[in-house]
């Protein structure tokens, strides 16, 4: 419902819900019109806030509220640093990193501001007459493939008085040998170019160990990253014993280290630009720069390395630098124009709140996959299970992040399964379900989890066999045929047959929900594999086999009919059939509304929503009886089989609340502990894309975003 053109989510929620004026109180306040308009999120403080996200090795962040306040970091914790000062009329400011060692401290710009949008992080600072606006802007657009590629972002800054006065003013940046590295122990060395007007300075590893070792906390020691800009500016390349010398004044030295660091000289290489500028007493000067990464075979796929899309037709870092110069005022127009109609969507599908919650979610999700090509140039897109066990292409967390790429580009999920059908089928793969992965990131040779290729122990075969056809229905529906599912129409049918004979009553195995361990009779598992069935039968009819579609939506229909007595369990459905006086979230359920199934009741949603609203801690509703913790992503999947706003507002809303108050400043969580606010595990992962599948819930929303992409 709405008040004066505000959405009242989360004030009809806490009036039924929430105990405490104060709780009340700040409710209310999330949705006021002074803090949240309309068609704006409402404000965060996040847990992390993305600066430059591209993929699992390409992915810098700032871990607290001042931009100032500490180095800047990859994902996993470690520093990677860029620093950013300015000299206004003589003065030295910070406006990005802390205070180089081995110098005076630096005073720093106060902060006024920090906003973010889906694909733009944008500071404000003032101080010593002047306004610096900074805007990290990373074209993240899921429907323009070529673009999305592309391992740039932009750094753009916009200065302008704001005592009217003119003033002289220098920009520095520079960029730690730490992000060509894994660790400092590693050495890194410097060199700088100039392609027509763009100057350039690049970092990398001396020993360029390329696809050389797997693992999840790891940060990339091959290739490239480059700090470019356009003439006129100043590029060097320096050790930081050199460094510490001019900035304190930023009068940069008249010649450069011509000789790299020695071994295990800490942050010992440096790569710097500085740009000048004239700001007039009214109006604004702007200038920018760009962060890149090329780190030039991507992947190892099947004992091969493979490229980066980017590079699939011959390209090199040179034409990916001029090319992101020549097409930056288009990309800015259209990524502004992509956030507000996002933003204004995510808004009237959810409230402020959950526009916000996704968001933060938009970059990381795509940060955690790489998209690369294979040797015919054919999209590859794999995902990394971030602090988890750096998996990659792990099909349970394909499937939770699979709104996001259903909702902006159905193409990026072929690119997806693509290598885990190719995988399945092959003759590397010998069991009857489908697999839980593909490898550990960079490397996908074939499974590692579990029993990997050898045994079934510890496999999670009714999960990702439901997973795979439950994803496979959802491209049929959005797409209105299944020829992408044609050639591995035998594979897919050995799935269906394995669900159809163990779906039900599940045995005693794992679920995607691993950290809780082993459960025979999972209920919420039982609802996937005959959801399963159901999308099979809807791929078969795509297809042609009119035989197989009938028989399978038939024996859907009378699983699904079986099911509530076997979980009914007073007011609520069981965890587990066997076990009475238990309780979890039914979030697979969502996909019978999403893919049109209706093979459940609607009671039984309708029956479940009004036990979890009275469950709720207050920072969210716990994954089942047997523990505090939850995930963020199964949470918004719940909230979707909501038939009001205000129930979808009620479960969202301590979501909100939890990246907005939590002490652990990491970037986006999916799995923490409902009491107390702190993260249990995992950070950074790609499952949070989950977020977006409310949106899915709006057929004309999902059909607009999905039909949106370019090429």
């Amino acid at each position: 419902m709405k008040a004066n053109g505000v959405h009242m989510y989360t004030i009809a929620y806490d009036l039924r819900t929430l105990r405490g004026s104060s709780l009340l109180l700040l409710s209310i306040l999330i949705c006021l019109p002074s803090l949240a308009p309309a068609q704006e999120a409402a404000a965060l403080r996040p847990p992390a806030t993305p600066l430059i996200a591209h993929d699992p090795y390409f992915s810098i962040w700032s871990m607290s509220d001042q931009l100032t306040d500490q180095p800047t970091r990859h994902w996993t914790g470690s520093e990677q640093p860029l620093t950013g000062l300015i000299r206004i009329d003589g003065k030295v400011r910070r406006f990005m990193g802390t205070s180089p060692r081995g110098t005076a401290p630096i005073e720093a710009l106060a902060q006024t501001s920090r906003k973010l949008t889906p694909t733009r992080t944008i500071y404000s600072f003032a101080g010593e007459g002047i306004q610096l606006d900074l805007t990290f802007l990373t074209p993240a657009l899921p429907g323009d493939m070529d673009v999305l590629a592309r391992p740039v972002t932009y750094l753009l800054f916009d200065i302008r008085s704001s005592d009217r006065a003119a003033h002289r003013v220098r920009l520095y940046l520079d960029a730690s040998g730490l992000l060509a590295v894994d660790n400092n122990a590693q050495q890194a060395m410097w060199s700088r170019h100039r392609i027509g007007n763009l100057e350039i300075a690049r970092l990398g590893s001396v020993e360029q160990r390329m696809l050389t070792r797997s693992g999840d906390n790891l940060r990339i020691d091959w290739g490239y990253f480059y700090l470019a800009t356009p003439a006129p500016a100043a590029t060097l390349g320096i050790r930081s014993r050199g460094r510490a010398g001019y900035l304190p004044t930023l009068e940069l030295p008249v010649s450069h280290d011509l000789e790299n660091p020695e071994p295990g000289e800490r942050q010992g290489a440096f790569i710097a630009l500085a740009m000048d500028a004239e700001v007039p007493a009214e109006g604004a000067v702007s200038r920018y720069a760009l962060a890149a990464y090329d780190d030039i075979y991507s992947l190892e796929y099947f004992r091969r390395p493979i490229r980066p899309y980017w590079r699939r037709n011959r390209a090199t870092a040179e034409t990916l630098l001029a090319e992101a110069v020549r097409d930056l005022p288009e990309l800015k127009r259209r990524c502004e124009q992509f956030d507000a109609e996002l933003t204004g969507d995510l808004v009237r599908a959810g409230g402020p709140p959950y526009a916000a919650v996704a968001s933060l979610a938009f970059r990381q999700t795509l940060a955690a996959h790489k998209l690369a090509a294979d040797l015919d140039g054919t999209a590859l897109h794999f995902s990394k299970e971030n602090f988890s066990n750096g998996c990659i292409g792990t099909v349970d967390v394909i499937y939770p992040a699979a709104p996001f790429f259903l909702l902006f580009n159905p193409r990026l999920l072929e690119a997806q399964l693509r290598p885990v059908l190719d995988y399945a089928r092959s003759g590397k793969w010998k069991w009857p379900f489908a697999p839980h992965d593909l490898g550990q990131y960079p490397l996908a040779n074939g499974q590692v989890y579990g029993g990997a290729e050898e045994s079934e122990d510890n496999q999670m075969p009714v999960e990702e066999s439901g997973n795979m056809l439950l994803l496979l229905g959802a491209l049929t529906r959005i797409q209105g045929n299944a020829d992408f599912s044609r050639p591995y129409w035998p594979i897919i049918t050995r799935w269906a047959e394995y669900l159809a004979e163990k779906g039900l009553d599940p045995e005693n195995q794992l679920c995607t929900d691993d950290f809780a361990g082993h459960l025979a009779h999972n209920t919420n598992l039982s609802i996937k594999a005959i959801l399963g069935l159901g999308a099979y039968a809807r791929v078969a009819e795509s297809l042609g086999h009119a035989e197989a579609a009938e028989k399978y939506l038939r024996l859907a229909k009378e699983l699904a009919a079986r099911w509530p007595a076997m979980a009914r369990d007073g007011d609520h459905y069981r965890l587990a059939f066997d076990r009475p006086g238990t309780w979890s979230q039914k979030y697979n359920l969502v996909w019978d509304r999403l893919l049109g199934l209706n093979l459940f009741s609607a009671d039984i949603a309708r029956q479940e929503m009004a036990f979890y609203l009275q469950r709720q801690n207050r920072y969210g509703l716990p994954l089942d009886n047997r523990a505090d913790y939850t995930k963020l992503d199964w949470i918004l999947w719940t909230a979707t089989l909501a038939e009001n706003p205000a129930d979808f507002a009620a479960l969202v809303t301590p979501v909100y609340r939890f990246l907005q108050e939590t002490r652990d400043r990491v970037p986006m969580t999916d799995w923490y502990m409902t009491s107390e606010g702190t993260q249990r595990g995992f950070q950074a992962r790609s499952v949070v894309g989950g977020v977006f599948i409310r949106l899915l819930a709006d057929a004309p929303l999902w059909k607009k975003w999905a039909s949106a992409q370019r090429r």
